[in-house]
């Protein structure tokens, strides 16, 4: 394990030289950033169809004074406590949420961005403890920040904040590890919660590689016996593991719950390998836009398009293919690390085997070795094994970055031998780009890409033979590289149509919008506002970012955009995780149509479409549903049959759910007055009519007036979860699951005020000690 005396073969930077490269950082990272922060341009796809609304939620319920843990606007209702996506659990969002109760596509942003921001600064902290060149820092810090997936994917908002979490925990372990300090270590459990917090492929991945690099740096031999190796690190590990068990503790027990509830608790090998990353891939480290990544959707030649590489079934979207990280850092590995065996050198050798690891989990099903790194525990809760470009290309600036480093301190430079073996290196990699082009007939569309990656290869291979003698002025040599890979970056990573498109485009989505949609289904709403009625509404093939709109407009959508759906409800009701397009409104034996029991139960009024309804239902009859308006984006109709959110039922029927949910026959009766229930009382006679209306409805506390002369059962139209709590005139009763998949409770005569409450902790504290589903 390192100690914190300097090698005697590194020189010492002074820490202003790294505070320089931090400055020269940040300048970049404005530069790099400024079209979304301040050009009108915001992050597109999942940043705004799925992130932005969370947190407008989440915004939005702290300031009404409500709790974030439960939302009615999508899925009819769904529990973002245990939702990984919810943002409650990320610092950056909860302190954006807190600061404003309309946060702007802006802010949004630019929370991700100093994130990212964060992360860098915390490479170029773990190249000073390192005594690596502020150079060398310099390169990494940019590559990791705005290189590979945290450029080309960071729509994907929870994997790039856990890619800032494990830069800053990766320095903050390594420096526990060398200063033999608890309190260091505490911080990297700290950091690590913070990233395992977002729950996702990224987090488990980044995991893994903290525990590989602890373990390295305790069995790698600088003089010390292994056992005073551990005993002097133990103290750090062990403040690291209790301060990082503590932060995860109830956000992953949550997770793990709602894994069990929910339509996706596993992926199977075979799907798990759809997600593989094609190994053509790997020719975007050299020219980033070889694919036409960043162009129109049909001008996308890489890999998976089945017409340039031939049928396959694989799942990736086009930007998960691009991992490039700058030429400068790709020139230094080919270069040095190559050709000089720099990868292999004792002080990166970690991180170039930590590169390599990761290039075989993301390849997937390409390499027999996924089979075995399937196996790995929780891989199975995740279906996209190209995830690991993430942290892939963090190990790749880090060994870029440190090739840098080598450049700029080797005792004699570039030999004449090692120059001409780099370039050709580097020749061969251009060559096959241009070669794999002109294979699939697409050289000509290349041709400005590769003549920009042509002089990208050329400006980095003139630096890495000067960096020597221009590393004798070490502020000029920051200030270039820092020039230097912001311009590459931003040429070749900057805004582009999977990264940026026009805020206005996403207008819907801003609270209180006024697009002319939304307007009217809010003025439709309140007309026909009622004691016993909140009517829901479906958002269905407008667009990519509209199933979640309902969350910003404080709207009850049935539907949603989410990979993680209740079961039950999703079996029920044929939701799947989006419903962008008209392929993507799946109906269900249960709800085989518009018009049918379940739409009614579920009190969808005010269906909104992109395309004419009896395009998607194709059971829709004349009168089913009736036109009430054509926007500039949806069709609006309106269910003329939508049952309130609340009934009074004086009448209960035995019905078997499972077999009703595969079947989908609904037994014969009047809803307004009949309960469906697995196991009713017996012999129960019908009774005298009641009444129920709503007193108060918020995210999680639901309270309701009823009245009956001889008692019955009163139904909430809101989706059944076994977290959801009632109470009849203060005292605790027995919330059952009613008409498949919402929630009821038997009242005896006379008038009661119930209050349906959602308490997740004692829900799920029952349902670990196993008293609960």
């Amino acid at each position: 394990m390192s100690v914190s005396k300097r090698p005697a073969s590194q020189p010492l930077y002074p820490a202003r030289h790294y505070g320089l490269a931090i400055l020269a950082f940040a300048i970049g990272s404005l530069v790099f950033a400024w079209p979304w922060l301040f050009g009108g341009l915001t992050i597109p796809w999942d940043a705004k169809a799925h992130f932005y609304p969370q947190l407008a939620f989440l915004a939005r319920s702290i300031h009404e004074g409500q709790l974030p843990f439960w939302t009615p606007n999508v899925f009819g209702g769904h529990p973002q406590i245990a939702d990984p996506q919810s943002l409650i659990f990320s610092p950056p969002y909860l302190l954006l949420a807190l600061l404003s109760p309309t946060p702007s596509f802006a802010a949004f942003d630019g929370v991700l961005f100093f994130m990212l921001f964060a992360g860098g600064v915390a490479i170029i902290l773990l190249f000073k403890d390192e005594y690596w060149h502020p150079a060398g820092a310099t390169v990494a810090a940019f590559a990791f920040a705005f290189g590979a997936s945290n450029a080309w994917r960071i729509q994907h908002v929870g994997q790039v904040l856990s890619m800032a979490w494990f830069a800053i925990a990766l320095w903050l372990l390594l420096r526990a590890l060398r200063r033999r300090s608890a309190f260091y270590g505490a911080l990297a459990g700290l950091a690590a919660g913070l990233m395992i917090i977002d729950r996702d492929q990224v987090a488990l991945l980044c995991a893994l590689l903290l525990a590989i690099f602890a373990a390295w740096r305790l069995i790698e031999n600088d003089g010390e016996s292994f056992g005073r190796r551990l005993r002097t690190a133990l103290p750090a590990l062990l403040a690291g593991a209790i301060t990082g068990v503590v932060v995860i503790a109830v956000p992953i027990a949550f997770t793990l719950a709602l894994a069990e509830q929910s339509n996706r608790a596993v992926i199977d090998f075979a799907g798990a390998v759809r997600g593989s990353l094609p190994p053509a891939s790997f020719f975007t480290l050299i020219s980033a836009n070889l694919f036409g990544t960043d162009g129109p959707l049909d001008a996308y030649w890489g890999p998976p398009v089945a017409e340039v590489w031939g049928a396959n079934d694989l799942a990736l979207a086009r930007n998960m293919a691009d991992i490039y990280l700058g030429a400068l850092p790709v020139v230094a590995i080919l270069t040095f690390g190559l050709v000089r065996g720099g990868i292999f050198a004792r002080d990166i050798r970690m991180f170039t085997a930590a590169s390599v690891l990761m290039t075989l989990y993301a390849l997937g099903g390409y390499t027999p070795m996924f089979e075995l790194l399937f196996k790995i525990p929780g891989s199975d809760l995740f279906r996209r094994p190209a995830d690991a470009t993430f942290p892939l290309g963090a190990m790749l600036a880090i060994v870029g970055g440190y090739l840098v480093h080598r450049l700029a301190t080797a005792e004699q430079g570039l030999s004449r031998r090692a120059i001409a073996m780099g370039a050709a290196l580097v020749a061969v990699g251009f060559l096959a780009c241009v070669g794999i082009a002109f294979d699939k007939g697409r050289l000509a569309q290349a041709t400005q890409t590769l003549t920009l990656t042509a002089l990208c290869l050329v400006g980095a291979i003139i630096l890495a033979v000067v960096m020597r003698p221009l590393a004798r002025n070490t502020f000029a040599c920051i200030v270039l590289v820092a020039v230097f890979m912001t311009a590459d970056l931003r040429l070749n990573n900057g805004p582009n149509e999977s990264t940026a498109l026009p805020s206005q485009n996403f207008d819907a989505l801003i609270p209180g919008s006024n697009d002319p949609t939304l307007t009217f289904l809010r003025q439709k709403l309140a007309e026909n506002q009622a004691p016993d009625r909140r009517d829901r509404v479906e958002l269905a093939a407008i667009d990519f970012h509209w199933p979640n709109a309902s969350l910003s407009q404080n709207i009850d959508h049935w539907l949603g955009y989410n990979p993680v759906r209740l079961k039950w409800f999703a079996d029920a009701t044929g939701a799947i995780d989006h419903v962008a397009i008209p392929d993507q409104r799946q109906f269900a034996p249960l709800f085989a149509s518009y018009r049918s029991p379940m739409a009614d139960l579920l009190g969808l009024r005010y269906i909104a479409t992109g395309v004419p309804a009896e395009q998607l239902d194709k059971n829709l009859k004349p009168g089913d549903l009736i036109p009430l308006t054509r926007t500039k984006n949806a069709y609006i109709y309106e269910n003329p049959r939508a049952l309130p959110r609340v009934l009074f039922a004086t009448t209960a029927r035995k019905a078997d759910f499972a077999a009703m949910i595969e079947s989908g026959q609904w037994p014969d009766v009047d809803y307004r007055s009949t309960v469906l229930l697995e196991n009713p009382p017996e012999a129960v006679m019908a009774k005298a009519p009641g009444s129920a209306r709503i007193i108060s409805y918020r995210n999680t506390e639901v309270v309701i007036e009823a009245s009956s002369p001889e008692g019955g059962w009163l139904v909430l139209n809101d989706v059944w979860h076994p977290w959801w709590q009632v109470e009849v005139d203060g005292v605790p009763a027995t919330l059952l699951r009613a008409d498949v998949i919402f929630r009821v409770v038997e009242l005896p005569p006379g008038q009661h005020q119930v209050r349906f409450v959602f308490r997740p902790f004692a829900g799920l504290w029952a349902q670990l000690r196993g008293r609960g589903p």
